[in-house]
C-alpha cells in the first residue's frame, strides 16, 4: 500500500512538474486530456511521455555510449505515431509522424516506447505474452536489419512508398491517395462573395485586429524559415486569406494555443488553397532528463527544436515545415494536408495479420534513427548514427533484442498498474490544478 502511494505521488508529481502552465493556462483542456488517459492503459501510456522519461532517468541503459546516447530520437514512439505524409519530391511516404518530442536521447530510449506501446496494445487485444515476444522481435529484428544496410551501403534515400509496400501499408497509402484537397476545405471553409474563410464552429474562434496582426507577423517570419530549396516563387503563393483561433488537439497537445491560417497556394483557383497549422512548440519530454547544455542552448525555442528535429529524423520533408515566434514563444507551422492519414490498429487483430506491418515499422524507425533531410542543417550529431548502433551492439544482437523485450514487457505492467492509480488520483483530486469536476 505504501509502495502504491509512493508511485501515485510521484505520477501526479511528475505530471504537474511536466504541465503545470499548460494546466493554469487551461484547465478545462486539461481536465479534457485526462479524461481521455483515463480512457485504457494505451491512452495513458500516450499522454504520459514525462513520466515514461522520468523512469528512463533512473535505468542504466547498458545500450548507451558516448554516442548512441546522444542521437536524433523521436522521443514518443509509440504503436499509434505512424501514417502518411506528402514528402518535398511530391512522393506519397508511410512514415513516422508527430515529432513534438523529438530531441537527442538514447536510441534504444525509442525503441523501448515502441515496444511498450506494443505490449499494450496487444494486452488490449487479448493476445498471448508468448505471442507479443515475438511480435516484438520482429519489429526489433527488422530495425536492426535496416541499420546494418545503412552500415554496409550508405545513403539515406529509403522510404515506404507507393512502389515498395503491400499489404496493410500499401492500403494505407491508397487510401491516402484518394483523398482530395477540395473536400478537407469543404469541411474546414467556405466561400461567399467569392472569397474563401474559414467556417464558424465551436472549435475555432475569431482574432480582434490586433492579434490578428500578431499572427501575421508571425507569418511573415515563418517565410524565412522554409528551406530555399522547399520555397515557392510564385508571387500569389503566400497570400494571406484568413486567419482564426484553434483549439481541440488530441491527447498530446491539450493547452497549447494554435492557430490556422489560410494562404493562396498554387494559383487563385478556389479548389487548391491550402491551410497551414501554427501550433505552439512544448517542451520535450526527454529534454526533461537529458542535461546536456549544448544540447539545450542549441535551439531558440521549442518551435525551432521541433522542425530542426524532424529535419534531421525525415528525409524530404513537408514542404510546408517551419518555425516562427509570436509574443516571443515558439510555433511549428505545418500544412494541414488532406493526404495525412494515421495507421489504424483498429482491425489488426491476429499475430499473422500485425506482423508484417510490424516488419515496415522497424524499417521506418531505423530510417528516422540513420536518416536526414538535405535541407537539415543541424550539426550536433556529428557521427553516422547506424556506424555507432552496430558498434555498441557488436556480438551482441540477441542479447539487445531480449534485453528491450524483457524491459518492454515488465514496463508494460508497470503502466498498467500507474494507469489504474493515476485514474483513482484524478477521481479523487489528487492532481493539483486539474480538479475532476
Amino acid at each position: 500500500m505504501v509502495e502504491s502511494t509512493e508511485r501515485q505521488s510521484h505520477i501526479a508529481r511528475t505530471l504537474v512538474n511536466a504541465f503545470k502552465p499548460l494546466m493554469e493556462a487551461d484547465p478545462h483542456g486539461f481536465r479534457t486530456k485526462f479524461r481521455k488517459m483515463a480512457a485504457d492503459p494505451f491512452a495513458f501510456y500516450r499522454g504520459s511521455a514525462c513520466l515514461f522519461y522520468a523512469d528512463m532517468d533512473a535505468l542504466e541503459d547498458k545500450w548507451a555510449d558516448e554516442r548512441t546516447s546522444r542521437v536524433w530520437i523521436h522521443g514518443d514512439l509509440h504503436a499509434e505515431n505512424f501514417g502518411t505524409y506528402m514528402s518535398s519530391t511530391g512522393a506519397l511516404t508511410f512514415d513516422i509522424n508527430d515529432f513534438d518530442e523529438a530531441y537527442l536521447g538514447h536510441f534504444s530510449w525509442d525503441l523501448r516506447r515502441f515496444v511498450t506501446s506494443l505490449a499494450l496494445l496487444c494486452w488490449q487485444k487479448a493476445l498471448p505474452e508468448e505471442a507479443v515476444r515475438g511480435m516484438a522481435a520482429t519489429f526489433l529484428n527488422s530495425y536492426l536489419d535496416q541499420v546494418d544496410h545503412y552500415a554496409g551501403a550508405g545513403g539515406n534515400d529509403f522510404a515506404l512508398q507507393l512502389d515498395n509496400t503491400e499489404g496493410t501499408i500499401h492500403r494505407v497509402l491508397q487510401t491516402a491517395r484518394a483523398a482530395r484537397r477540395t473536400d478537407l476545405l469543404d469541411a474546414m471553409t467556405i466561400i461567399e462573395d467569392n472569397e474563401r474563410h474559414f467556417r464558424d464552429d465551436r472549435l475555432t474562434r475569431r482574432l480582434d485586429d490586433a492579434e490578428r496582426a500578431k499572427v501575421h507577423e508571425s507569418f511573415d517570419r515563418y517565410l524565412q524559415t522554409i528551406p530555399e530549396s522547399k520555397k515557392s516563387a510564385r508571387e500569389v503563393f503566400y497570400t494571406v486569406k484568413d486567419i482564426v483561433g484553434k483549439k481541440g488537439f488530441g491527447i498530446g497537445s491539450a493547452g497549447l494555443p494554435a492557430y490556422n491560417v489560410l494562404i493562396e497556394g498554387y494559383n487563385e483557383a478556389q479548389e487548391n488553397d491550402i491551410v497551414l497549422s501554427f501550433k505552439q512548440g512544448n517542451i520535450a519530454a526527454p529534454s526533461r532528463v537529458v542535461t546536456d547544455e549544448r544540447v539545450r542552448d542549441y535551439f531558440e525555442h521549442d518551435g525551432h527544436r521541433t522542425v530542426i528535429s524532424q529535419r534531421s529524423l525525415q528525409v524530404h520533408t513537408d514542404t510546408f515545415l517551419g518555425y516562427t515566434t509570436l509574443d516571443g514563444v515558439g510555433f511549428v507551422v505545418d500544412e494541414l494536408s488532406p493526404y495525412k492519414l494515421d495507421l489504424s490498429w483498429d482491425n489488426l487483430t491476429e499475430p499473422s495479420e500485425i506482423e508484417p506491418v510490424l516488419v515496415d515499422l522497424g524499417r521506418a524507425t531505423a530510417k528516422v534513427h540513420c536518416a536526414s533531410d538535405q535541407d537539415s542543417d543541424q550539426d550536433l550529431v556529428s557521427f553516422q548514427t547506424e556506424d555507432a548502433i552496430s558498434n555498441v551492439l557488436d556480438g551482441r544482437r540477441d542479447e539487445f533484442v531480449s534485453d528491450i523485450i524483457d524491459f518492454s514487457i515488465d514496463y508494460a505492467s508497470t503502466v498498467r498498474a500507474d494507469h489504474a492509480l493515476f485514474v483513482d488520483g484524478f477521481r479523487e483530486n489528487k492532481i493539483a490544478g486539474v480538479p475532476s469536476t
